[in-house]
């Protein structure tokens, strides 16, 4: 809108702030998204395994889910905290591990703490 003083800056104000949100919005995006997409590559991996288990001792499983820790980049804490359980009643097999992901960034830095758990009937 145009006065007798010339226009207002209110639209001008309201583009750069959405402009400062959507680009902070994309930083933190392309510095966090990463650790969510290993950790859900790490648990299909993980859901994969626990469906196969019928067919696989527990060795064979945890020799494939610390590769697979090593491939996906997630940390090697991962695969020491790696622990398969078979169940007789309900038969069934369950995978879990729990890790930790930190992440610096420009105003704060935290540490994500993530534990994937799989679990399948036999």
């Amino acid at each position: 809108m145009v006065n007798a003083r010339g226009p207002r800056g209110a639209s001008r104000t309201g583009c750069l702030v959405s402009l400062l949100i959507l680009a902070a919005g994309l930083y933190y995006g392309f510095n966090i998204g990463p650790i969510y997409i290993r950790y859900y590559r790490l648990l299909d991996k993980m859901n994969t395994q626990a469906r196969l288990a019928a067919l696989l001792d527990n060795g064979t499983i945890q020799r494939h889910i610390q590769a697979d820790i090593q491939n996906l980049g997630v940390p090697a804490e991962a695969g020491t905290e790696l622990t398969i359980t078979r169940r007789p009643w309900p038969r069934e097999i369950t995978i879990e591990t729990t890790y930790r992901e930190s992440v610096h960034l420009l105003l704060f830095d935290h540490t994500f703490r993530f534990r994937p758990k799989a679990t399948a009937p036999l």
